[in-house]
């Protein structure tokens, strides 16, 4: 699509988030989209729809140029989920992973697709009762899409940490923030995206995956940054679904200050960090691990640094685009909160630590799910 006439200066955010239906009695995890699903789109239409697995539900929001009418659908249509869900005698959270044991494989959702991926790639889709958070910029040309990729690939430590939100999976402390994120690499076409030296670039590497057999087709690009397959967007995928609605929100604010400030700098003939492709994977894995409480790398100087000082940094230099866009006052709302009660993945390790079982982890998750408080 030609990028011709898009509004640079206000880009639009917008959001899939990925949630689990869970037994409010066992806490387990409950096969019941389908249901849930029909009985959201009352409410949600076309928004909300199945997942590979028959555990999840996947929910979207429109394109917002408002980060309050943003935050506002996301609550509405977290809400409507929730409400679906009651209704069938079920409880919803959004976590990057299960957290109780459950039964590998997993039930799958019927359709063609799904059983051309179990087909193709065997038991990797074993684990695919995992939860994400895709955030959607507006930025309709791919050429600068893909040189905004270029830039902000060298974030996604970052963006990681903060979002990380799966620390537990089969019912165990995996010792990860994030271990959605070690499950989502095992793919084959995962992780940090290549550095694109131009579109021709970009779609020969397509063609080439698509022709060995890597992936089915364009959708198949697990990249965590990738141009979007079936809309004008730039997707950032590195996030695990969000305990609350805020911190979507604080996230989604984030990824498009990190959007605006690559595009000022294209403009200006700013060439993107390229990192080592190795440095950058390692620097993921660590923030996978750590998540906001321990340390991070350094990509510039190769060090370990304290998460929080790496996430102030980055705060710092995104803080003309906030302020542009209108969103500074709720980023540095939401970092304090952050900074103060930690991420999802701390959070969920708080209430397993100070109730010693897993039981209360979900309970914790299903009242955040919608809770009008950020604080949880």
């Amino acid at each position: 699509m030609s990028g011709a006439g898009w509004d640079r200066g206000a880009l639009t955010v917008g959001a899939e988030e990925e949630y689990l239906l869970v037994d409010p009695v066992t806490r387990e995890l409950r096969a019941e989209a389908h249901k849930v699903v029909a009985e959201a789109a009352t409410e949600l239409g076309g928004r909300v729809t199945t997942e590979i697995t028959c555990y999840q539900v996947e929910a979207r929001t429109d394109p917002h140029t408002s980060l309050a009418r943003f935050a506002e659908q996301i609550r509405s249509m977290r809400a409507a989920v929730a409400r679906a869900a009651a209704r069938h005698g079920l409880g919803v959270i959004s976590s990057g992973t299960p957290v109780l044991e459950q039964p590998l494989p997993p039930p799958m959702t019927d359709g063609p697709r799904y059983a051309r991926s179990v087909a193709m790639f065997g038991s990797l889709d074993d684990e695919q009762s995992i939860c994400a958070c895709h955030l959607h910029i507006g930025i309709p040309d791919i050429g600068q899409a893909l040189q905004v990729s270029n830039h902000l690939r060298s974030r996604l430590p970052v963006l990681i940490a903060l979002a990380a939100n799966s620390p537990f999976w089969q019912g165990r402390d995996t010792g990860y923030a994030s271990w959605r994120t070690l499950a989502w690499a095992r793919w084959p076409a995962a992780g940090p995206p290549p550095y694109f030296e131009s579109r021709a670039h970009f779609d020969a590497l397509v063609a080439d995956l698509t022709t060995t057999g890597t992936i089915m087709d364009r959708g198949g690009l697990y990249w965590d940054i990738r141009p979007s397959h079936h809309v004008p967007t730039l997707e950032i995928r590195a996030l695990d679904a969000a305990a609350t609605w805020q911190d979507t929100v604080l996230l989604a604010a984030i990824v498009r200050a990190l959007a605006a400030t690559a595009l000022a700098g294209i403009d200006a003939g700013e060439p993107a960090f390229r990192p080592p492709s190795a440095i950058l994977r390692s620097a993921c894995w660590r923030a996978a691990r750590d998540g906001l409480s321990g340390a991070s790398v350094d990509l510039h100087s190769r060090r370990l640094l304290p998460t929080t000082v790496l996430v102030e940094q980055l705060l710092a230099q995104l803080r003309p685009a906030l302020a542009r866009h209108g969103d500074l006052e709720t980023v540095e709302a939401g970092w304090t909160r952050l900074r103060a009660l930690g991420n999802g993945a701390d959070r969920q390790r708080a209430v397993h630590r100070a109730r010693r079982g897993l039981t209360q982890v979900v309970d914790h998750l299903a009242h955040a799910m919608t809770a009008a408080d950020g604080s949880l």
